[in-house]
């Protein structure tokens, strides 16, 4: 590999902008907090998680522009590099560690996790992320730049080079994040009407409904038709064909696990029951097939990074300055002994092993993956499952057995989910830096702040939403990646699963992947209930509409764009403010008052039922489609990003 020695940045190597400066730290920081806080909460709620360097970097121009009246566009990238920093750890975190909290709940012989806990787990592996793409930028940023197109990191480059247009954009992702705030606070908040319908179908025997809710449509809009489709039809599997069958041949019949006979049992017992457990086959089965697929991309990526550490002549430009290569070991060898020797991260010696040997492999093949298709297709949960499957077995064959190793299994699958996610947002971050000129050094050390702010939120956030609803059992909170991470760790060591539905689900996703079809969203679609499938569904029909209305002239293609970029803002910002009034009404529903809690305080003791929350989301449609459609002429240069699964 050769580097690119016709590339100019932006910014050339010579010329010195305001960079890493207080106000871009502040801001970074606050969006850091903004979005992690945020995607904690969807990703709790729908197992999917999305990207925030669009949003992030939006945000930043329309505040430092026309609020501050700054203009540089290294200063706008420092603050979008530590804003996505957040969205990228929380996504690690909550796919893994809400097992804690369940198992806490479940048995006396497990603690609750202390926020000390969740906050180092994080902090070691938030850092590790950052300092594992050290090593690897030359090799895949710079040597790389023409066969990898990182195509969100090329994105953001494009909104940070929109200028004035971006800053623009800024305010269609308020308006989504207002209108979304005032959204959520009147459906659970005063509880004015559901966020959940739901009808039971009888001719059928079973049911459906969808959860009237701004960011799940986001989600859809973000994701695409295609995503979203492939979600939904995984639910019409599951709600359509498997519960109908299961109660047609269950009949009288009792049939673990479930504790009762199927004809007495209703749509949510056999959801629970059973498909549940077809899901969880399913996810597993994909993540592992995904894998699979891009092995040999893997191993010759990670030969190529390895060749290319430490690799050539030290550049002393500024656009190639970067942490150094000491501090970057020295840094990893001190959190190793970190996360063994802590007391609050219950990993011996040979799991602190675990972590930094897979950590760094799937460094290398996360960064590559979204390198080569972006963040949307990096198949972080298809590493946590991997890796907990095999860090399960091993833990075990060395007597660490019962709740003792499955803490310490889910700990060091939290630490390796976190690499990777970090390790994608920061190789994508580094490319925006690459194009616009930035210094790579202050971006790592943004991300490294960005890191452990994050962390701390996200142990903040995680505490506050268990203590007002609690993980796996509630509607506000099924934390189904979580779950699914629980119920492979409880398998592996303790034989618990009921290894028929899950080689069942296995084999679904094998039939899914022979068919061509991306397992992954199927999957996922299967295991969740269709009531969180089906908003995602109308919100990928949106997008699809408008993308399929007809352009013939450059003006109306170019109108087009806009006006899917203008969505794409706009779906952000629903589900920005859908997550922070969430937490909100986290904090009121744990602060008592009068026998009960400040939440119970803020309803009005009337609901317009179903019907209202069936109105409700057609505005919340209408909306989107009145912003969407105020796109007159130009470009705000968005990205069709898609989140995490």
């Amino acid at each position: 590999m050769n580097e690119n020695k016709n590339f100019k940045p932006v910014v050339p190597a010579h010329k010195r902008l305001p960079e890493f400066t207080p106000v871009s730290l502040m801001l970074g920081l606050l969006l850091a907090v903004v979005f992690g806080a945020a995607n904690a909460y969807l990703g709790l709620r729908v197992g999917m998680t999305v990207s925030a360097s669009i949003p992030a970097a939006v945000l930043s121009m329309g505040i430092l522009r026309y609020i501050l009246r700054r203009d540089s566009i290294l200063e706008n990238n420092m603050v979008q590099t530590i804003g996505s920093a957040g969205e990228s750890l929380a996504a690690g975190a909550i796919f893994t560690m809400p097992a804690l909290f369940m198992w806490a709940q479940e048995s006396t012989e497990v603690a609750m996790p202390s926020f000390t806990e969740i906050a180092a787990v994080s902090v070691c592996g938030g850092l590790l992320g950052v300092l594992f793409m050290v090593p690897l930028r030359r090799a895949l940023i710079v040597e790389e730049h023409g066969a990898l197109p990182f195509p969100e990191g090329t994105a953001c480059a494009e909104v940070l080079l929109a200028g004035e247009e971006g800053g623009a954009g800024s305010k269609v992702v308020f308006a989504g994040l207002g209108l979304s705030a005032l959204y959520k606070f009147i459906t659970e908040g005063l509880q004015l009407f559901p966020s959940r319908v739901h009808w039971n179908i009888r001719p059928l025997r079973t049911g459906f409904g969808l959860d009237v809710l701004p960011a799940l449509t986001g989600v859809g809009f973000i994701c695409g038709f295609r995503v979203a489709s492939n979600m939904f039809a995984g639910g019409v599997l599951g709600w359509f064909v498997l519960i109908p069958a299961i109660m047609l041949f269950g009949a009288d019949n009792v049939i673990a696990p479930g504790m009762e006979a199927i004809s007495s049992m209703d749509v949510w017992d056999i959801w629970g029951s059973y498909i549940r457990y077809i899901g969880a086959g399913a996810v597993a089965a994909g993540g592992i097939i995904s894998l699979i697929r891009t092995f040999p991309v893997i191993l010759r990526t990670f030969a190529a990074a390895m060749k290319g550490i430490g690799g050539g002549e030290q550049d002393t430009l500024r656009t190639s300055k970067e942490l150094p290569m000491g501090a970057v070991l020295a840094g990893i060898l001190l959190i190793a002994v970190v996360i063994w020797l802590l007391p609050s991260v219950p990993v011996r010696l040979f799991g602190a092993m675990l972590v930094v040997i897979f950590g760094f492999f799937f460094a290398t093949v996360s960064s590559r993956m979204v390198g080569l298709v972006g963040s949307s297709n990096n198949p972080v949960s298809g590493m946590a499952i991997a890796t907990l499957l095999i860090a399960t077995a091993l833990l075990k064959g060395t007597g660490m057995t019962g709740y003792v190793g499955m803490v310490s299994a889910i700990c060091v699958g939290t630490v390796i989910c976190i690499v990777a996610a970090m390790a994608g947002d920061t190789s994508q971050d580094l490319k925006t830096g690459y194009i616009v000129g930035a210094t790579p050094l202050w971006q790592q050390i943004g991300e490294l702040i960005g890191a452990v702010v994050a962390a701390l939120t996200i142990g903040g956030v995680m505490y506050l939403l268990n203590a007002a609803w609690g993980f796996g059992n509630s509607v506000q909170l099924p934390a189904p990646q979580a779950t699914l991470m629980k119920l492979v760790v409880e398998g592996v060591m303790g034989g618990t699963l009921p290894w028929g539905l899950v080689f069942c689900g296995a084999f679904v996703a094998v039939v899914i992947e022979i068919l061509g079809l991306p397992v992954l969203p199927i999957a996922i679609g299967l295991y969740l209930p269709i009531h969180l499938s089906a908003p995602i569904f109308a919100g990928g029909m949106l997008r699809r509409i408008i993308e399929s209305r007809k352009a013939d002239s450059e003006e109306q293609r170019g109108r087009q764009k806009l006006r899917v970029d203008r969505g794409i803002l706009y779906s952000s910002g629903l589900i920005a403010g859908e997550g922070l009034v969430g937490i909100l009404l986290a904090i009121l529903a744990v602060i008592p008052y009068h026998g009960g809690s400040l939440a119970d305080v803020v309803q009005i003791g009337f609901s317009f039922g179903n019907i209202g929350g069936l109105a409700a989301f057609g505005l919340l449609l209408a909306s989107m489609v009145y912003f969407i459609m105020e796109a007159k002429h130009g470009s705000i240069n968005g990205d069709r990003t898609q989140g995490g699964i």
